[in-house]
């Protein structure tokens, strides 16, 4: 060993089958990929908060607004916009605007996510190596940033002579389609744009100009669905099978569909879940949600060897083995414009959007159509333009965005007025919550730039 250089350890340290250099292929692969993923830990960990989800046991911390540490969540953002931002800066190297677009589009789209969650958050200053304390933008730095880079990409992506095409096994999300991305590119612009609609500079021409310029159909959903086993929400339920006691659906999100809030059954609902079961009573309810904060009311606490409260399913298409991870919809984009159609008063466009929203949702879902028309044909659906509100597109489009973080900027800004949604039981706020802490990784590691004192229940600023 003392005759051993320097140089001999480092030929030891060094695994000749590893990459040294990553190639634009292997970053789409590992970004398209961390894209999904994060969108279901957003998901799942939002869901208490929109009522999608609740614990089966009495005051859980995440039904009743209590602090808990996301330490991992935000690492799992960062890491994943540190790897675009590699990307990024090859494909500028490189001068390929194919890459360069969608590594626009996928950092946008795990910054919002930060942002809608957390305000304030490092940016400006995040992938700097030798900065270990970034600087935290603001609230709206951080907004005003991901449209900027939405547009950027844009522009690149409407480019058509790449020299450099995306490569379409390492794109999970689209196979490589560069006009699919340019839709979704437009699509995160429509969904950023209506979230400022509580604020003065909402501009609703805007958001319909964007949709214009989106999907125009379910084949062009973003959907992540390459995984190394299933699909994670197929996991969580598998799991509750296995008495892990995730997955449990809410009474707000039963009730909203079973009749009992709404007064028409919604035939996405057999689509989204399992009957319950309890054995010797045949009287028992198809469909009951556990309620926040208070766990299981039936005989509690009980676990899923008694299938006496809904859970998510595997054998829904929304949450299969092999069903994707869904990033954003056509459905949501017809919600949003029909949303952003009747804040221009032109209620011919927003009762179509809306009709349609419905009606692609259910596809998706693979409701029959037998039940799927019926159901946009009832007199409590099929209001007419004239009778068209707000209410109604926001109480449809809870169902489509089911399980996505999208639903918690919704639920915001639409001051968690959907018909029967209550606070939680044992809720440790006075109100509904409307962000995160900072998590306690970042505050030992950043501490100095983290913002102080900030309660939970303070409103973001496109929520004031």
């Amino acid at each position: 060993l003392q005759g051993c250089g320097k140089e001999y350890f480092d030929e030891l340290s060094t695994n000749p089958n590893q990459v040294s250099v990553a190639t634009l292929p292997a970053l789409l692969a590992t970004s398209t990929s961390k894209a999904g993923i994060n969108t279901f830990t957003v998901g799942s960990n939002i869901s208490p908060y929109v009522q999608y989800t609740a614990n089966p046991t009495a005051a859980a911390a995440s039904d009743i607004f209590e602090t808990i540490d996301h330490t991992g969540m935000w690492d799992a953002l960062y890491f994943a916009m540190a790897d675009v931002n590699e990307m990024k800066k090859l494909a500028q190297s490189q001068s390929s605007s194919e890459y360069l677009g969608v590594a626009n589009v996928l950092m946008a789209y795990n910054l919002m996510m930060v942002n809608n969650m957390w305000g304030a958050a490092p940016y400006s200053e995040a992938f700097n190596p030798s900065n270990f304390t970034p600087k935290y933008d603001t609230d709206q730095a951080v907004y005003n940033a991901t449209v900027a880079l939405v547009d950027e990409a844009i522009t690149e992506l409407s480019k058509t002579t790449a020299t450099i095409k995306l490569a379409a096994a390492s794109d999970l999300i689209h196979a490589g389609d560069r006009a699919k991305w340019l839709k979704t590119a437009y699509a995160l612009k429509a969904r950023l744009l209506i979230k400022t609609s509580k604020t003065t500079s909402f501009n609703a021409a805007n958001v319909l100009t964007a949709v214009g310029n989106s999907y125009t159909s379910n084949t062009d959903d973003a959907g992540m669905a390459t995984f190394a086993l299933r699909n994670n929400w197929a996991t969580v339920s598998r799991n509750n099978a296995a008495l892990s006691l995730g997955g449990w659906l809410s009474e707000q999100l039963i009730d909203h569909m079973n009749g009992t809030s709404y007064g028409i059954f919604d035939p996405r609902l057999k689509k989204l879940t399992d009957v319950t079961v309890v054995p010797g009573n045949p009287t028992y309810p198809a469909y009951i949600g556990t309620v926040n904060g208070a766990g299981n009311r039936i005989n509690p606490p009980h676990n899923n060897t008694v299938k006496d409260e809904n859970y998510v399913s595997f054998n829904s298409p929304w949450t299969s083995d092999t069903a994707p991870i869904l990033l954003v919809t056509f459905a949501e984009l017809k919600f949003i414009e029909a949303e952003a159609a009747l804040a221009t008063s032109d209620r011919t466009r927003a009762y179509t959007a809306y009709l349609a929203g419905i009606r692609a949702n259910m596809d998706k879902f693979q409701v029959p159509a037998t039940e799927r028309d019926a159901y946009l044909a009832d007199p409590r659906i099929a209001v007419g333009s004239a009778a068209l509100t707000k209410d109604l597109i926001l109480k449809e489009k809870y169902v489509a965005t089911y399980l996505n973080p999208e639903a918690w900027n919704d639920a915001r800004r639409y001051d968690y007025k959907y018909k029967n949604f209550t606070m939680p039981v044992n809720a440790v706020l006075s109100d509904f919550i409307r962000r995160l802490d900072y998590p306690l990784g970042e505050r030992s590691k950043n501490g100095v730039n983290v913002p102080a004192g900030v309660a939970r229940t303070t409103k973001l600023w496109w929520d004031l």
